[in-house]
């Protein structure tokens, strides 16, 4: 197999930055964005492909629409109402969110514009119930500095968020209309040649500096990266949905060394046809019906698609023998490629003949179809089975990869997967999608804006992290920890009185939280308001520090709703004097003898038994103190 050289394949990559910005109401109504799992409205829509004022049918719109799925949508008053439903006409801008978008053009040395023009931007996804999603440009040009060099800003817009999804099963796809209609400012960078980690610094840099704004949101799914990249001799790919920025750098590895695989197998089609003209597939001349054939097959699947009635059908592929299963990298080749494409029309995959005979399919099938199709050494088929028109739409697709293939990579949109690999996900949109919003008419901004906006700009990031250290008196490492996470504004507040230890609360913040995910527990269940709930009951001496664990854990398996409820549920009211003084006493009684034999080597043991009793009920500090008096009290 090949070794990637990553530095000699003419790698680029462009960051587009999805930011949720926090005004606390949507874009264009005066809903919030409420998460809840209990929706008291469900309603579905068939969304449909149409041709745009130029005539043109979008390319990734069209290959939605051939998936025929029925689009499924659940509704809670506390976060939507007509406008995300698309029965009412959005209502006036939010002026917060146009602000904070003017906020951080201005942030990027960007220019702004002087009017802003709302477009629909064609989605039949389902993941806007209209159809489209409104954006708007708001400023182009400006940059940011990574190590020493500028990366150029392409342009800025403010657009709506997607509903979220929640499932997508055979026909049917499922979002929930919580975050439909969320605010977004959408940063397009543009595209440099580098390594991963050069990428992965600039994404951070960036998110950053938007951090330091302290006016957009933070948390798991808050802020997402589209990552457009491309190498010598391929179209550009899109990977949409990239949250965390360790996974960036996979995604990037995967794609470059994809990518690179995609143009060797494109070599190597071109070299088997010797120069000349390769003949492309015909989906009338090169596609077989082979359902007879294959009656007395002893493959499960070929029988499973048999007694459900489905067409099998075979596609002819003409001196490609060999170059569906090559790898040029591990698990980088054509059939997977083919494979993951057809998983969209809801068909479980192909067989193709550089992997047969197997999965029951023997020699003897294998003859027939080869004769049936009039094949010779050098060539090649696939066998695909399903129910017309999925199985129609599907065939179409894998005809058309296979002719592009010879071409290397082509232009597509993927999907980013928590393993680092993408998935495809549709082909890549075409100019056609973006047509004027007629409910809203132009947004004039005016220079008072533009100058309010560059007066509020906020100190860099270096300088902003080390004003948080000062005023918290905590080290450089914990800054960076909170002001990077989620909770910095909790942090904040829960710090505002002086009562808490800065230094224990971001500890808790940043790692006691994280420690219990790792350990499986459900950070979603740990609303921000228990938290600071919690750190209430310390405040008020109700708990000790120790609990805090206990309390959080209690939420997060989901034994408990609030705080209180955990702290009830856990047994974990704070212990009087006395009553830790009778505990330690009896620990001491019934290890009399060990403590007498064995001295102050007996402390770590007596230890571990006493705060296995009293965990979270007292200061682990006065256990210790205390139970080191016990025990020099015995030995004298």
């Amino acid at each position: 197999m090949t070794e990637l050289k990553i530095d000699e394949i003419g790698l680029k990559v462009g960051l587009e930055i999805h930011q949720q910005l926090d005004t606390g109401k949507k874009l264009f109504c005066d809903c919030r964005s409420v998460e809840d799992d209990e929706y008291t409205n469900k309603f579905s829509r068939k969304l449909r492909a149409t041709k745009s004022e130029l005539g043109k049918i979008d390319p990734a719109a069209l290959f939605e629409d051939t998936k025929a799925k029925t689009i499924v949508y659940y509704a809670n008053p506390n976060s939507s109402c007509l406008v995300e439903k698309d029965e009412e006409p959005p209502h006036d801008l939010d002026h917060n969110a146009k602000d904070t978008a003017l906020l951080i053009g201005s942030a990027l040395n960007s220019k702004i514009f002087s009017e802003i023009h709302v477009m629909r931007k064609t989605v039949v996804d389902g993941s806007n119930t209209s159809g489209f999603q409104r954006t708007m440009l708001i400023a182009q040009g400006g940059h940011i500095e990574i190590e020493g060099k500028q990366v150029g800003v392409q342009s800025i817009c403010l657009e709506e968020d997607a509903a979220k999804i929640i499932r997508d099963e055979d026909n049917k796809r499922f979002f929930s209309l919580d975050r439909l209609g969320v605010p977004l400012v959408e940063i397009a960078l543009e595209p440099v040649t580098g390594n991963p980690e050069t990428v992965r610094k600039i994404a951070l840099t960036l998110g950053r500096l938007l951090r330091v704004t302290k006016k957009v949101a933070r948390g798991i799914g808050t802020i997402r990266q589209d990552v457009n990249i491309s190498i010598d001799g391929g179209g550009i790919i899109e990977v949409k949905g990239v949250q965390q920025l360790d996974q960036l750098e996979k995604i990037i590895e995967f794609e470059a060394t994809r990518q690179h695989g995609l143009k060797i197998i494109s070599d190597k089609i071109k070299e088997k046809s010797k120069g000349l003209l390769l003949e492309e597939i015909d989906k009338t001349d090169d596609v077989f019906l082979v359902t007879d054939l294959l009656k007395d097959c002893n493959s499960k699947i070929i029988k499973d698609s048999l007694e459900n009635k489905n067409q099998i059908k075979a596609i002819r592929m003409r001196k490609f023998g060999g170059l569906i299963g090559f790898e040029p990298y591990p698990d980088i080749r054509l059939g997977k490629e083919i494979g993951q494409l057809v998983r969209f029309f809801g068909i479980g995959g192909v067989f193709h003949s550089d992997e047969l005979p197997n999965y029951g399919i023997n020699d003897r099938d294998i003859s027939k179809i080869r004769n049936s199709l009039e094949l010779n050494e050098n060539d090649a088929f696939l066998i695909i089975a399903g129910k017309d028109p999925s199985l129609g739409f599907a065939i179409e697709s894998i005809i058309k990869r296979i002719n592009d293939a010879k071409n290397g990579p082509p232009a597509e949109t993927r999907a980013a997967t928590q393993t680092g690999e993408t998935v495809f996900l549709r082909p890549r949109p075409g100019a056609s999608r973006m047509y004027p919003e007629t409910d809203i008419p132009t947004i004039k901004i005016t220079k008072n804006e533009i100058d309010s906006a560059k007066s509020q700009v906020p100190k860099p990031w270096d300088e902003s992290l080390l004003e948080i250290q000062n005023k918290y008196k905590i080290n450089a490492q914990l800054t960076e920890q909170i002001f990077d996470s989620e909770y910095f504004a909790l942090f904040e507040k829960i710090c505002n009185d002086g009562k808490n230890s800065p230094n224990f609360v971001a500890s808790v913040l940043c790692s006691t939280i994280t420690n219990l995910q790792r350990k499986g527990f459900d950070p979603k269940l740990l609303r921000l308001d228990e938290i600071d709930n919690t750190f209430e009951l310390l405040k008020d001496e109700k708990i000790t520090k120790e609990s805090i664990e206990i309390v959080f854990e209690q939420i997060m398996s989901g034994k408990a709703l609030t705080a209180l409820d955990a702290v009830e549920k856990a047994s974990i009211t704070q212990l009087s004097q006395d009553d830790l003084e009778k505990i330690l006493d009896d620990i001491i009684k019934e290890n009399h003898d060990k403590i007498k034999q064995d001295g102050m080597r007996s402390m770590s043991s007596i230890m571990g038994i006493a705060m296995k009793q009293v965990r979270g009920k007292t200061s682990g500090s006065l256990v210790n103190d205390l139970v080191i008096k016990k025990i020099q009290a015995v030995i004298k």
